[in-house]
């Protein structure tokens, strides 16, 4: 095999492919990325069987072949070489010969027979969405899927499709995120629950260009997502999803209206007071026309009123100011509303046309003077 291709273009999709590559594995094959250039293309290829992913890339195939290189040692070398034309060659031995100008190395690689392959999906009923929209939904509920497998479908997100709403979820057991898409066009109802890893590595990737869309294929066990030149295929995790609909009262004793830019910024500057590690919770009072923020750990105290609109009772509720902070900042309302029950019931941020709803459990506070 020999072919030639720009530094640029390789490395680019070298860390494309890279993301499905695993860190631990038994399978010394699984830790190599391979270079399929049997036809006139060059395609690169990583597999976990649990993720792969596929991309294409431009360049001249001088001799048609394949190799599988490791790929960390791979992405390393391209990664340092200068910035100009590469030459990859590979003999019968295996041994393949990576030059860059003056720069010359020799790898050995491994028989692109062994390599597993990704697994043939039959693509039916394409969902489209736009690059733009499918990285926002992942960035505005990745950060509340579990990081355990305690429950393998918390590490998942739900992707509920009915008619032309997109509905995705993720929740933790302390807090549950969910965005409503409403889409192009109308499909068949669908439910899928993808990693998280899947769907990190998903964004990374996305261009999150508003004109270019995503083809999403969904089967019993896989879905596949098709962008620029590149294929990524994920094992779904199997199991019902969670009912969260009876978890999502519309019931509130108080409702406030605040600038979440404010909101936001105090409940940054109390966490300058808590350790790593340390639960600490902050205490949010509210009055009419007033909310007092205040926390107190072994640092220091501090607390904080913003100006409000408030309808409905007074109240005093503790939260882990962690699970607010992720909530809000990927809120992009200048102004948001926030509905409570109960110092011990779930609190609500949703907007009117719940677009966005995120669920966050209080924290009990009673020894916290």
């Amino acid at each position: 095999m020999k072919l030639i291709c720009s530094k640029t273009t390789l490395l680019n999709g070298v860390q494309i492919v890279s993301k499905a590559v695993p860190s631990k594995t038994t399978m010394s094959i699984l830790e190599c990325i391979l270079i399929d250039a049997r036809r006139s293309e060059i395609t690169l290829i990583a597999n976990d069987m649990e993720l792969g992913i596929e991309t294409r890339i431009d360049g001249t195939v001088e001799e048609k072949g394949m190799i599988a290189l490791d790929a960390k040692i791979f992405l390393e070398i391209v990664r340092k070489l200068p910035e100009n034309d590469i030459t990859i060659e590979t003999d019968s031995s295996l041994k393949t010969t990576i030059t860059c100008e003056k720069a010359k190395f020799n790898i050995i690689g491994k028989s692109g027979e062994d390599f597993s392959f990704l697994p043939v999906i039959e693509k039916e009923d394409c969902v489209m969405l736009s690059q733009f929209t499918l990285r926002e939904a992942i960035r505005q509920t990745i950060f509340s899927i579990a990081d355990n497998d305690n429950n393998k479908l918390m590490t998942g997100e739900l992707f509920e499709i009915k008619e032309d709403n997109l509905k995705v979820v993720s929740l933790d057991g302390h807090r549950i995120s969910i965005r409503n898409i409403k889409l192009k066009n109308f499909y068949q109802d669908k439910k899928a629950v993808i990693p998280g890893k899947t769907l990190s590595e998903i964004a990374k990737i996305l261009s999150g260009d508003v004109d270019k869309d995503v083809s999403v294929y969904f089967t019993d066990k896989h879905v596949v997502f098709e962008f620029d030149h590149t294929t990524v295929v994920s094992r779904l995790i199997e199991g019902e999803y969670f009912r969260i609909d009876q978890m999502l009262s519309s019931d509130y004793e108080t409702k406030i209206k605040i600038n979440k830019k404010e909101f936001l910024s105090c409940i940054d500057r109390a966490t300058l007071l808590v350790k790593e590690g340390d639960k600490k919770p902050i205490i949010i009072t509210i009055t009419d026309g007033s909310m007092e923020l205040k926390i107190n750990s072994t640092v220091g105290s501090m607390n904080e009123e913003i100006d409000i609109n408030k309808s409905g009772k007074d109240i005093m509720i503790g939260f882990n100011p962690k699970f607010l902070i992720d909530a809000l900042k990927v809120i992009d309302d200048e102004e948001i509303y926030v509905y409570m029950v109960n110092p011990k019931a779930p609190c609500f941020i949703r907007d009117s046309g719940e677009n966005y709803i995120y669920l966050i459990l209080p924290v009990n506070f009673t020894n916290v003077s």
